[in-house]
C-alpha cells in the first residue's frame, strides 16, 4: 500500500511568491492561477452589497479573498465571505486568519472543470463538514448563483438564481440584491 504525503499549511508558507492562489483540502494542494477581471468584479460587487446591507444592519463583516485555516489540512482562500460580529470574537488567530466557519462563504467560479468541480463539489463538502452555514456559488458566465443552506447538517442546494432574480437570505435579514448587479458588462455606446 502506497503512502500518499498530505499537505499542511506548513507547506503553503514555503510556496513561491508567484500570483498564484495555493489552498489545501484534505491535505491535498490545489493550485489556482490569478482569477480573471469578470471574477474579481463578481466578488468585489458581492463583498461591496454585503457591506452596504452591514452598514445597516450592523451584523458582521464581508471580507474578500480571507485565509480561511480550518485545520493544517483545510487551508483555503475562498473568493468572499460574511460572518457574524457575534462569531467573529473568537475567529482570528494571532495572524489574522479565520479559524472558525464564517456563516456565509462565496466562491465565484473560474473557467475550466477542474476549477467548477473544485468549488461544486470539493470545496461544497469541506463548508458542509465545516459549519457553513450558507454557500453561494456565483457563475459570471451564465450570469447565475446557486445557493446551498444547511439542511439536516450538511449544505444542500435550494435556489438557482437567474439575472432577472433578487439575492436574498434568511441568514441576511433585510439583504436583497439583483443577481444582474452582480455581473460585468460593457456599456453600450
Amino acid at each position: 500500500m502506497a503512502v500518499t504525503e498530505k499537505f499542511t499549511s506548513a507547506d503553503l508558507e514555503l510556496m513561491p511568491d508567484d500570483g498564484k492562489l495555493y489552498e489545501i483540502i484534505e491535505g491535498e494542494l490545489y493550485i489556482s492561477r490569478q482569477p480573471s477581471w469578470n471574477h474579481q468584479y463578481a466578488c468585489g460587487r458581492i463583498g461591496r452589497f454585503l457591506n452596504e446591507w452591514d452598514d445597516r444592519s450592523r451584523s458582521g463583516v464581508a471580507v474578500i479573498s480571507p485565509g480561511l485555516i480550518f485545520s493544517e489540512y483545510d487551508d483555503v482562500a475562498p473568493d468572499v465571505v460574511w460572518i457574524s460580529r457575534k462569531r467573529l470574537v473568537n475567529a482570528l488567530d494571532e495572524a489574522g486568519h479565520l479559524r472558525v466557519a464564517p456563516e456565509l462563504v462565496v466562491e465565484v467560479l473560474s473557467p475550466g472543470k477542474p476549477n467548477e468541480d473544485r468549488d461544486r463539489q470539493v470545496k461544497l463538502k469541506l463548508y458542509s463538514r465545516r459549519g457553513v452555514h450558507e454557500y453561494w456559488i456565483v457563475d459570471w458566465i451564465k450570469q447565475q448563483v446557486e445557493v446551498y443552506r444547511r439542511r439536516r447538517a450538511r449544505l444542500s442546494l435550494v435556489a438557482t438564481l437567474f439575472a432577472q432574480d433578487k439575492l436574498e437570505s434568511p441568514l441576511l435579514p433585510g439583504f436583497s440584491c439583483q443577481v444582474a448587479s452582480l455581473f460585468f458588462t460593457l456599456p453600450e455606446d
